[in-house]
């Protein structure tokens, strides 16, 4: 099996060779950059399956704004526009939580943390990616929706949609079961895992971002409906 690269970008040295050494333990390789600049620039020229991305970095270029220009900016298309991103900060309140998840960030751990826990939740996270699992399910096409599970893609109209893992997990669950309504609790743990510490906002945010990337009008969803009160549900018939 070929050797998972995992990025960490954090101006600690101590945690990164912590951090470094136990993720080498289990078998990965990993690449290192200690400000935003560097991580950018090192993003650029090799290719990493995980990033491990700390808030607060120093030179003007914090987290965020890393994870903004991985999602958005046109030097990371292609897969590394999708890298599955887990966020590690000191600050654990729920504006920072939901503002990494805007940005398509996949996991959120608090400093201090485990390092043992850490790779856990990697591993978590690169299996939802799909890195370390085999997709046996076929292609499926609605009327101007194609997902593709194997390659994981999706395109709309004929025009390719890059989602991050946790949106393509999303909308395949929901497409794997139309016209079925699941809670924000039942969506909470079956596509982000009991393992995941987050709460039933965090799948509000995801909504709203599937739902701008795949509807004709997201003000008016077609696709993902909301069943008020209750949760939401996948309408393949439009």
């Amino acid at each position: 099996m070929k050797t998972q690269t995992i990025c960490i970008i954090d101006d600690e040295a101590t945690l990164r060779d912590v951090v470094r050494r136990y993720l080498e333990l289990d078998g990965f390789a990993v690449i290192e950059a200690d400000t935003g600049a560097n991580a950018l620039a090192l993003l650029q020229e090799k290719h990493a399956d995980l990033i491990l991305l700390d808030i607060m970095l120093p030179g003007g270029i914090d987290g965020f704004s890393i994870a903004r220009s991985i999602r958005n900016s046109p030097e990371y298309a292609g897969d590394q526009s999708h890298v599955p991103i887990i966020m590690l900060t000191s600050r654990g309140n729920e504006v920072d939580r939901l503002s990494g998840f805007e940005l398509g960030v996949d996991d959120y751990v608090v400093k201090p943390f485990s390092p043992r826990e850490l790779v856990a939740r990697v591993k978590a996270v690169l299996r939802r990616a799909g890195s370390d699992s085999q997709i046996t399910e076929k292609p499926v096409e609605f009327k101007h929706l194609q997902i593709d599970p194997l390659r994981r893609s999706v395109s709309v109209r004929g025009q390719a949609v890059v989602l991050t893992a946790r949106e393509f997990d999303l909308l395949w669950l929901f497409a794997r079961h139309p016209q079925q309504v699941f809670t924000r609790e039942q969506l909470l743990n079956q596509v982000w895992g009991y393992e995941f510490y987050g709460d039933e906002s965090t799948v509000t945010v995801h909504i709203r971002r599937l739902r701008e990337k795949i509807e004709p009008d997201s003000a008016q969803p077609t696709y993902i409906q909301t069943v008020w009160g209750v949760g939401y549900k996948f309408e393949p018939d439009v």
